[in-house]
């Protein structure tokens, strides 16, 4: 045990944790003010629902040894945290206990259907999504954690992401296009404008995640030492890029420098580094932070032209965004720190994409097969009443503000 490396995985545990709270803010300020708390509901639930079922079953379908050896998913070895020890190291750290590695894994599970939730803000009915939260950490989340940092197929094949490009962000971003095209369109979409309720409530949230992402992507390396070091260099670099390239996108094709904009923008840089935040320096970072820009404003415009309701642009930011980031891991590693390793540039490009292929795959079919069943049984959509009334009060009988 290395009692350095045990305060660091620990206090990056509570940074990711922190950035769930800080997504409710960022996504609350996005919203129309009548669904503020209904939205803010969506991320704080999932603190509550997921941490519950990590501990029982979801751990050890993500980490445990694969079932029957397959690389598919993992076994109920360690099913409500059973051999997970407090003071012995597990198989993915020989620095910090089983269980720090358990609870930082936590909060990445957290924090990814949360993300969904911004595709479908508006109109999905609380009970319905606790249920979809359930079975789509269970059947969606666990299995891809597993593929990649479990041991599983997409990791032994040597597909690289060092905190969550595949995992977290694909993952989330395209279960959210998923949800947006079977829940259906915002009564008044494209008739009716939808601007942010609370910008600083936007600029608020985005700050956490910005704050948060550095226990995400530099927590990752698992130890304090120079991959921690260089992930949160090059995690605060593509950021900040980012930033402002969408800032100019918005400037030059909107005429105005969007402070939504600006916010999402940092968001979409946060996404995009992540899987190649332990692999290059902060030159190539610098790349991957610009073309996050711009490959993410021009995707929420595409689905935008599409008439697609991804309320909050999750596919756009996340999907896309976790997208190039995959792909500039392949392009990029190796360059400004780490090594390429003992295969050719082309050949981990052609695993990245492998990797991408499966994550876009796995994460569309799987949602549509548990949303479709939710829809024809119990019914996914608040009525058109609720959903006109807003859902803060028609699902939770609160509203965010009194007047």
């Amino acid at each position: 045990m290395d009692s350095g490396d045990i305060a660091w995985v620990l206090a990056s545990s509570a940074l990711v944790l922190l950035m769930t709270p800080g997504l409710a803010f960022f996504y609350g300020g996005l919203v129309r003010r009548k669904n503020t708390t209904s939205t803010i509901m969506y991320s704080l639930s999932c603190m509550g629902i997921v941490g519950v079922v990590w501990v029982l079953w979801g751990y050890s379908l993500a980490f445990a040894p694969s079932w029957n050896g397959w690389g598919l998913v993992g076994n109920l070895d360690w099913i409500g945290l059973r051999g997970v020890s407090a003071t012995e190291a597990g198989p993915y750290s020989d620095t910090i206990p089983h269980q720090a590695f358990m609870i930082f894994q936590a909060m990445f599970a957290i924090i990814t259907p949360a993300l969904i939730t911004g595709a479908f803000a508006d109109r999905m009915k609380f009970s319905a999504f606790v249920i979809f939260v359930v079975l789509w950490v269970t059947i969606v989340y666990a299995p891809m954690a597993h593929w990649v940092w479990g041991g599983g197929w997409l990791g032994s094949l040597g597909a690289l992401d060092f905190a969550g490009g595949t995992v977290v962000h694909i993952n989330a971003g395209v279960a959210a296009l998923a949800a947006a095209l079977i829940i259906g369109k915002r009564i008044g979409f494209g008739t009716q404008a939808m601007p942010p309720h609370n910008v600083p409530m936007v600029v608020l949230g985005a700050g956490l995640l910005w704050f948060g992402w550095f226990g995400f992507n530099a927590g990752s390396a698992l130890a304090a030492n120079g991959t921690a070091v260089n992930a949160f260099v090059v995690t605060n670099t593509a950021t900040a890029a980012a930033l402002v390239s969408w800032v100019l996108m918005s400037w030059v094709f909107d005429g105005k420098p969007s402070i939504v904009g600006a916010a999402s923008g940092a968001v979409a840089g946060l996404v995009a580094i992540t899987p190649a935040s332990g692999f290059v320096g902060p030159m190539p970072a610098l790349i991957i932070g610009v073309g996050a820009g711009v490959v993410c404003y021009g995707a929420v415009k595409l689905l935008l032209a599409l008439k697609v309701d991804d309320a909050l642009a999750v596919w756009g930011v996340h999907g896309v965004g976790g997208t190039w980031g995959a792909l500039a891991t392949g392009l990029f590693v190796g360059i400004g720190f780490a090594s390429l390793g003992d295969i050719s540039r082309g050949e981990q490009i052609v695993l990245q994409l492998i990797a991408i292929g499966a994550s876009w795959g796995w994460a569309f079919v799987a949602t549509s097969i548990i949303l479709l069943a939710l829809k024809y049984t119990i019914g996914i959509r608040a009525s058109e009443e609720e959903e006109e009334s807003g859902l803060d009060l028609s699902q939770h009988a609160e509203s965010a503000y009194i007047a």
